[in-house]
């Protein structure tokens, strides 16, 4: 088991800021997901963990030992990588027993750290084979066993099913799931750029931008209460919408007069300094339902996209802004060029002023 302790953590290349302090605790069995937009940083803050690349600033902490400049052979760290990086001409057990052999354990050692990796990730009967006689999956099972023989303390994931088909990566991220199940004492760090991986997989996920850490916490709180619009808008999909108005109630629940003429009612509380304050309300696609009585939001239906489970509907908002979207279960393709009112529960709705929710102040 090992807790990783990060503490103004920083990379730069020269004269460019890649991340900077970076503050953060990771505790002994935890799958933390690192989540972002593309360039943020998440791979380079993994790589930085695993010691491939130098930390400009800060400490790291594995077992309350400072590794910032401890080879990664010596780190008790296994990395999967996005590429698969086996050997063609080995076979499977060859290639989860390389790493064993370069560090000359015993032969009956190595045999009993295959099996039992094998046996953990359903590649027994596939030992004797080579990748190329693999799929896709079976290969990243090969690389994820490759790694689980070492016995690291802590395991990084580098966007390991980004290669993988769809039908794939379901079955995929269902086994790591289930690796994770049967190794609870074991630390893992996950990047990817699927949500979905991230909500399902994740302990808690770590969202990064703007060269640090936006927010950190469990994939329900992220999605239930989000710090600004930034986490609003990347968690979730289709993203959350963002409607532009003014304070004119406040209190226990709080009233906004939209720029579109709707009224929302928001369970966010706000004070009388409040009044008159320019926010944005948030609603999440799938909070939204068909309201006559005081919608939040009306309009002309301009798209449908009918996915049997539910229907998204795109209703414009104006020139500049992006379509409000509303997800509504069941198929509803009769919806287009006609018009809908939308409300919501006032408990679903967010509020945001300077792009920072109102929870948080």
């Amino acid at each position: 088991m090992a807790d990783l302790i990060l503490r103004g953590i920083a990379k730069s290349y020269g004269e460019v800021h890649v991340l900077k302090d970076i503050d953060l605790d990771i505790k002994a069995g935890e799958l933390i997901v690192f989540v972002g937009p593309s360039g943020c940083g998440k791979s380079t803050l993994l790589r930085m963990i695993a010691g491939l690349e130098r930390i400009s600033a800060g400490d790291l902490e594995i077992d309350g030992q400072r590794v910032n400049d401890v080879p990664p052979a010596s780190r008790g760290i296994a990395m999967v990588f996005q590429s698969y990086a086996l050997y063609p001409h080995m076979t499977v057990r060859e290639n989860m027993a390389f790493a064993l052999k370069i560090a000359k354990k015993p032969a009956q050692e190595i045999d009993k750290a295959v099996e039992n990796a094998a046996r953990i990730l359903q590649l027994t009967d596939y030992l004797d084979r080579l990748p190329k006689a693999l799929s896709g999956g079976q290969r990243q099972r090969v690389a994820i066993g490759r790694a689980i023989v070492r016995d690291p303390k802590v395991y990084l994931f580098d966007e390991p099913l980004s290669n993988l088909d769809a039908a794939l990566r379901v079955a995929t991220r269902i086994e790591i799931a289930q690796l994770k199940e049967q190794m609870p004492d074991r630390t893992m760090i996950y990047v990817t750029h699927d949500q979905v991986e991230a909500m399902t997989l994740a302990s808690r996920i770590v969202v990064l931008a703007n060269k640090g850490i936006a927010q950190v916490g469990t994939p329900l709180e992220l999605y239930e209460r989000p710090v600004d619009e930034f986490v609003a808008q990347f968690i979730g999909s289709p993203a959350m919408n963002l409607l532009p108005g003014e304070i004119t109630a406040t209190g226990a629940q709080t009233t906004v007069r939209l720029d579109s003429g709707g009224t929302a009612r928001s369970a966010v509380p706000s004070q009388p300094a409040d009044l008159g304050r320019r926010v944005n309300i948030g609603v999440r696609p799938e909070d939204f339902v068909p309201s006559d009585h005081a919608p939040i939001f009306t309009g002309q239906v301009d798209f449908v996209e009918a996915l049997g489970e539910v229907t998204l509907l795109y209703v414009p908002q104006g020139a500049e802004a992006p379509p409000v979207i509303a997800k509504l279960p069941g198929i509803h393709a009769d919806l287009r060029h006609k018009t809908v009112a939308l409300g919501a529960d006032p408990a679903k709705v967010h509020l945001f002023a300077e792009g920072r929710s109102l929870l948080y102040r």
